[in-house]
């Protein structure tokens, strides 16, 4: 690193191409790691974000450039991965407050872009997005009303309350509404991907987003009990 800033060799450019898969597998990681953690035992969970985020500023500090950038997506999945334990540990049975606990460290992401911890304001900022768009599909949807009665429903009828939401998405308007934001967020993300690293990085983690949320219809559709989201 010399004044600041790496000088890219052949490997280091193979790297900056792969930042944005490992960011999407940060993305993807929570589907199957912290659901079932936060269900069984969330105050564990909870308690885990500090072993992410101390690994995370220890690697970032560091001068090698392979290291400081994992350590910097394991920051910014850190504030996403605390905000997750909190809502679904504590709070699931109210999605309002979904997007304004996911948003707690919205401030000091911010201000973050403007530091060496770019990339992990980046990737959190671009989590936060992805989740916003989500509520706000669920919200016009009117999918969200029936999230309270799906998760604290008895661990019988969940499956199929689950189902039904899922039904509601089959119908024109709302398939209509999920494809326009799905285009808009691909057409995002692939703008972003030729702006440059951060970015390419960031848009990676939105598109990201889309999938997995298809990937949540189709399991709520066919295999609800998988989902994540029921007990």
């Amino acid at each position: 690193m010399i004044g600041g800033t790496w000088q890219l060799t052949a490997p280091d450019r193979s790297w900056t191409l792969a930042v944005p898969r490992l960011a999407a597998a940060m993305v993807v990681l929570p589907v199957f790691l912290q659901a079932p953690w936060v269900r069984l035992h969330p105050f564990s969970a909870t308690l885990f974000t500090a072993v992410l985020m101390a690994v995370g500023i220890v690697l970032g500090q560091t001068a090698d450039r392979q290291k400081a950038e994992i350590g910097q997506l394991l920051v910014g999945f850190s504030g996403s991965w605390l905000a997750g334990c909190l809502f679904w540990g504590w709070l699931r049975a109210h999605p309002l407050l979904h997007l304004p606990v996911e948003a707690f460290a919205l401030p000091l992401a911010l201000t973050g872009l403007n530091s060496r911890w770019r990339l992990a304001a980046a990737f959190y900022l671009s989590s936060l997005l992805g989740t916003a768009c989500t509520d706000l599909m669920m919200a016009v949807t009117g999918v969200m009303q029936a999230w309270p009665t799906v998760v604290m429903a008895p661990i019988d009828l969940a499956p199929g309350l689950l189902h039904q939401a899922g039904l509601q998405l089959l119908h024109p308007l709302p398939m209509l509404l999920l494809a326009l934001a799905a285009v808009l967020i691909l057409g995002l993300g692939r703008r972003w991907s030729q702006i440059g690293s951060t970015w390419s990085m960031a848009g990676a983690v939105l598109v990201t987003t889309v999938w997995v949320d298809g990937l949540f219809l189709i399991t709520a559709l066919l295999q609800p009990g998988l989902s994540g989201l029921i007990e």
